[in-house]
C-alpha cells in the first residue's frame, strides 16, 4: 500500500528532464492542440504526467501532448508520477492510458455545455472545447428524447468500416453538423448516414 502512494505522488519535474518515449502511438490534431495550449493557459490546470526513470532522463508514458503545450508556453517544471516500470510494462500502458475513453452521456453533454453557454459565448467556448462555434450552438438546440425511439427490421442497413486520421475525424465532424436535417432521419446515426450519402452523390455527379 505504502509503495502504491509513493509511485502516485505528484512531484515537480524539470522539463528539460523530460523525453518523449519513440514508441508513443498517441497523435493530437493541430486543432486539438491549440485547445489544448489555451485551456492550461486560461487555467493553469493540467493533469500531471505519467514518466519513468530512463537513464540518466525522465521518459514520458502519458501526457506527451501536455508536455508539448507547457513547453510552448514556457513553463520550467511540470507536474509528475514517476513510476517505476520495465519495457513490456510502459509498452502496455501505452496501449492503454492513452486509448481507454468513455462515452459521453447526450443529456449530462448538454447540461455542461448549457452551464458553460451561461458565462461564455459560443465563439469563445469554440476556443477551448473540442467543439466549434456552429456544433455548439446545434447542441445547444438539441433536445434529449424522453423515451427511446421505435427500432424495427427496417432501421437496419449495411455497416461501413473505414479509419480516418484526426484532422480527417474533425473535417467529417464538421461537415456532418453543418448538414441540414431531414425530419426522416431520426435517429443521429441515420442524419449522419444521409448526409455523407447526399456528399458522396454531390462528389459523383462533379461541379454543376
Amino acid at each position: 500500500m505504502r509503495e502504491s502512494r509513493i509511485q502516485n505522488r505528484v512531484s515537480s519535474i524539470p522539463i528539460d528532464k523530460l523525453t518523449a518515449h519513440p514508441g508513443n502511438p498517441s497523435r493530437m490534431s493541430k486543432r486539438s492542440f491549440t485547445r489544448l495550449v489555451r485551456n492550461i493557459e486560461r487555467t493553469g490546470r493540467y493533469e500531471p504526467l505519467v514518466v519513468r526513470r530512463q537513464r540518466d532522463c525522465l521518459q514520458i508514458i502519458n501526457g506527451h501532448n501536455r508536455w508539448l503545450a507547457l513547453r510552448q508556453l514556457g513553463y520550467e517544471t511540470i507536474d509528475a508520477v514517476v513510476w517505476d516500470l520495465n519495457d513490456a510494462e510502459a509498452d502496455i500502458l501505452l496501449c492503454t492510458l492513452n486509448r481507454l475513453k468513455g462515452s459521453d452521456v447526450l443529456a449530462k453533454k448538454l447540461a455542461l455545455l448549457d452551464r458553460i453557454n451561461r458565462n461564455t459565448e459560443a465563439r469563445e467556448m469554440a476556443r477551448i472545447l473540442p467543439f466549434t462555434c456552429s456544433q455548439i450552438e446545434r447542441l445547444g438546440n438539441l433536445k434529449v428524447p424522453s423515451a427511446p425511439a421505435e427500432v424495427s427490421a427496417k432501421s437496419f442497413a449495411e455497416p461501413m468500416v473505414f479509419f480516418l486520421s484526426d484532422d480527417q475525424q474533425q473535417i467529417v465532424a464538421e461537415a456532418l453538423a453543418l448538414a441540414p436535417v431531414s425530419r426522416n432521419d431520426k435517429t443521429k446515426a441515420a442524419r449522419n448516414a444521409a448526409a455523407l450519402a447526399e456528399m458522396a452523390q454531390c462528389f459523383i455527379e462533379g461541379p454543376g
